[in-house]
């Protein structure tokens, strides 16, 4: 009793800048491992962390609110939110587990299959390099995906910068630097493999793969350049879609930290119903 009294009191100063409803819940959650006290845990922990004009964003949103662009979280304060997580609910989060974690739902889903001792959501769906190489109209040494996924209206993919790049031999002397086009070459190709491989029912067909073409990219901000050993951690959400075009919105981090911005990439796409018609 003496023990259980003591890890209370542990929870109440470690959470004392959070709600009573997120202490109540973690003091119940020490009891009894209960993972549907989690969601509860992890939002109110959250909450305590980032700017109180966002808040009502957390509390409003649903699992598609994404950590950096609706929230505010970078790297940084991603990794003091994991340190109270770890130390409220007796896990241990490893640094490459949190490269998925996009948004709330990811971490929601990540939490529960780690206290219920599931296969971890970032080991399923995946696509790996070889599957990307044959969906993808873009082939070697062009394609800039090595893994990627799809995740309701969204799409994630990461690309590793080798440095073995040929371009990169001229660009920059003696400063290895990936191109910013190249980048936003790589968010659409992240777009089109979602044209391709999501389920929505915007797509009264599936597109053809080579019909889908580059039509604009708006709103675009580079904040960072990116070098060999980097990797990309890219995303993009579907805006909207009204045939034949299909619109999206991208980000690019790497470490955790903003690398580039794209508000609306447009592609154009033939539907094989259309094709047929024609």
């Amino acid at each position: 009793m003496a023990t259980t009294q003591l890890k209370e009191e542990e929870i109440r100063e470690s959470l004392k800048r959070c709600s009573e409803q997120t202490i109540e819940a973690a003091i119940a959650f020490h009891k009894t491992r209960e993972p549907d006290l989690v969601p509860t845990i992890v939002l109110g922990i959250i909450e305590r962390f980032i700017e109180p004009d966002v808040r009502p964003v957390i509390r409003e949103g649903d699992d598609s609110t994404r950590l950096l662009e609706d929230l505010g979280i970078d790297s940084l304060l991603m990794v003091e939110i994991v340190i109270l997580i770890e130390e409220t609910l007796d896990i241990q989060i490893e640094n490459e587990e949190l490269r998925s974690l996009r948004s709330m739902g990811d971490i929601k889903a990540y939490l529960d299959a780690k206290i219920k001792g599931l296969p971890l959501p970032s080991s399923r769906n995946v696509l790996s390099f070889e599957q990307l190489a044959a969906v993808m109209p873009h082939q070697p040494p062009f394609l800039f995906l090595h893994e990627a996924r799809i995740n309701g209206l969204s799409a994630e993919g990461t690309y590793r910068i080798s440095g073995d790049e040929a371009f990169l031999e001229g660009h920059f002397k003696d400063r290895p630097v990936f191109p910013a086009s190249l980048m936003l070459e790589a968010l659409g190709q992240l777009a089109v493999l979602f044209l391709l491989k999501g389920k929505n029912e915007a797509f009264a067909d599936e597109p053809r793969p080579e019909s889908i073409f580059f039509v604009s990219c708006d709103g675009v901000r580079c904040h960072k350049t990116c070098a060999p050993g980097d990797i990309l951690q890219l995303s993009v959400n579907l805006k909207k879609v009204h045939a034949p075009i299909a619109q999206f919105e991208g980000t690019i981090l790497s470490d955790g930290v903003k690398v580039a911005k794209a508000e609306e990439i447009s592609l154009t796409f033939e539907t094989n119903s259309a094709a047929a018609e024609a």
